[in-house]
């Protein structure tokens, strides 16, 4: 079974994340969403709160699972028995640190690829620090967020 390891902190989920864990799950037999836990963020929900989150946001894709991690991903992803690791490319302005963390991971670990995969490009532009000030801010997320991260964070932010 090839399995992939999607990582993030995904403070919150966004349709943007979503839409890459399906174009994943089309590739692989089966793929982690995993939370990273990085309180220097100052994360909006917490790990248990975004995972749970993940695992309703994907509830119909069966090959696709949600987990945490709080160790360096190259460990993890050799944990899970993992043969990549994917993330999303939303912009060229992604690509300069994901190139590096990609490297560093390589460095670290020669076994572990990274692939990248692009949102369609309705999604471009989403980001989830973008979507919690529009959730503060009293405003529609309905079409940048599942319906499940919405009400979370109408719930969370009591707007």
């Amino acid at each position: 079974m090839r399995t992939v390891i999607y990582p993030g902190s995904f403070d919150p989920f966004t349709n943007g994340h979503l839409d890459v864990v399906r174009r994943a799950a089309r590739i692989f037999d089966h793929v982690v969403v995993a939370v990273a836990r990085n309180e220097a963020k100052h994360p909006l929900f917490t790990v248990a709160e975004r995972t749970e989150l993940v695992r309703t946001a994907c509830a119909s894709l069966p090959n696709v699972e949600a987990d945490s991690f709080d160790s360096l991903l190259v460990n993890y992803v050799v944990r899970r028995g993992a043969c990549a690791v994917v993330r999303g490319l939303r912009a060229v302005s992604d690509f300069e640190f994901e190139f590096q963390l990609a490297l560093m991971n390589r460095r670290l670990n020669e076994q572990v690829e990274t692939l990248f995969l692009t949102p369609k490009d309705t999604y471009t532009f989403v980001s989830s620090r973008i979507v919690k000030e529009i959730a503060r801010l009293g405003g529609d997320v309905s079409p940048f967020v599942p319906e499940e991260v919405k009400a979370a964070l109408k719930s969370k932010l009591g707007v």
